[in-house]
């Protein structure tokens, strides 16, 4: 397999992560985002929306959007699982992972701070605290959203799921920005148990191959 992705991509982190907890290997491919890579022709003939992460399977097909891509793993190499067989607990672990993939994460994605900044003119203090702003809001959702489950050392149960795929980028990203992370203790206990297994600590910024210091 192939995964096209950027090392600072919270999408792509997501699915490293997957990839790493699966035991599943595959060829790193950066695409350079804040170098305009992923516009170039050659790219949008293998990502038809211009994105990371792509992940090309070995009979080349590719299949694009992060939970997507996740799902498909879990539903093709399904141990260790990342999302429960039980009905009422994956619409709950999705429901934590939705939080951030489709609330938090698309306010404030490279291209969105990009167009805040060229054509609206925004400066970069007000960029940041826009960053800021949204991020802590849905992160104290997160919270609550977890204070509502019985207690665990990782965001739903006693091993990483989807939840906590989406949970470990937002933290890397929020801590870029100075993002207030006080009064979460359950989501920042579940962050330090996924950042003491291995699987997320190969799959960080920092261990990629394209990770600029």
């Amino acid at each position: 397999m192939k995964l096209y992705n950027y090392f600072r991509s919270s999408a792509s982190f997501r699915v490293r992560i997957a990839l790493a907890l699966k035991g599943l290997a595959y060829e790193y491919v950066p695409v350079h985002l804040a170098k305009g890579e992923h516009k170039q022709p050659a790219f949008g003939d293998i990502a038809v929306e211009g994105l990371v992460p792509v992940l090309e399977l070995d009979d080349g097909t590719r299949l694009s959007q992060s939970m997507a891509i996740i799902e498909y793993l879990d539903e093709v190499h399904p141990v260790p699982a990342l999302v429960p067989a039980d009905p009422l607990a994956r619409a709950r672990v999705r429901a934590l992972a939705q939080v951030i993939a489709c609330e938090i994460h698309p306010v404030n994605n490279l291209r969105v701070l990009k167009y805040l900044s060229r054509e609206l003119k925004v400066d970069e203090q007000a960029k940041n605290t826009w960053y800021r702003h949204w991020v802590r809001t849905g992160l104290e959702v997160f919270e609550r959203q977890l204070a509502q489950g019985p207690a665990s050392p990782f965001c739903f149960g006693d091993t990483p799921t989807l939840a906590d795929c989406c949970l470990v980028p937002q933290i890397f990203n929020a801590r870029r920005f100075d993002t207030p992370l006080d009064g979460l203790p359950r989501t920042m206990a579940a962050f330090d148990a996924c950042m003491a297994l291995p699987a997320f600590q190969q799959a960080q910024p920092s261990a990629c191959p394209d990770n600029e210091a």
